[in-house]
């Protein structure tokens, strides 16, 4: 009498299932990873470019009070445009200075535009005052 093996296989099937992904698996990985990825890569770079505005913003207000500030010590309020550029750092800053009669009296609006650069678009700041011309006061030094 002659024994036959059984083709019960218990043992194989559980090495098998044990022993990776399937296509459909792999496959879904992928394709969830190719959306995945884009996106995130987008989002870092609207953080980065929104930091790097947030920055250059900052230091460009500060520019322009600058500006405004000299301006006024100088007399230069009293043209109508002025314009020039300063750097901070390996920054440049344009600025461009308007003087325009207010509405509402004897007075002009000054305003000072400052325009910078982040990532190859331009963004810009404005800072306005008040000035009256008939107000200017100066200063005289004796020796």
């Amino acid at each position: 009498m002659r024994l036959r093996p059984t083709t019960s296989r218990p043992h194989a099937a559980k090495a098998r299932s044990l022993g990776g992904f399937t296509l459909a698996e792999v496959l879904a990985a992928l394709v969830f990873m190719s959306i995945v990825i884009p996106v995130a890569v987008q989002a870092v770079r609207v953080a980065s470019e929104a930091g790097q505005v947030g920055e250059r913003k900052a230091a460009a207000a500060r520019i322009a009070e600058r500006v405004l500030n000299e301006l006024l010590v100088t007399g230069g309020l009293q043209q109508s445009t002025r314009s020039g550029t300063v750097e901070e750092g390996e920054r440049a800053y344009k600025w461009t200075m308007r003087s325009e009669p207010w509405s509402e009296g004897a007075m002009n609006l000054v305003t000072v535009q400052v325009v910078y650069s982040v990532q190859g678009r331009d963004h810009e700041v404005n800072v306005s005052t008040l000035y009256n011309p008939a107000m200017q006061t100066t200063t005289t030094t004796t020796q």
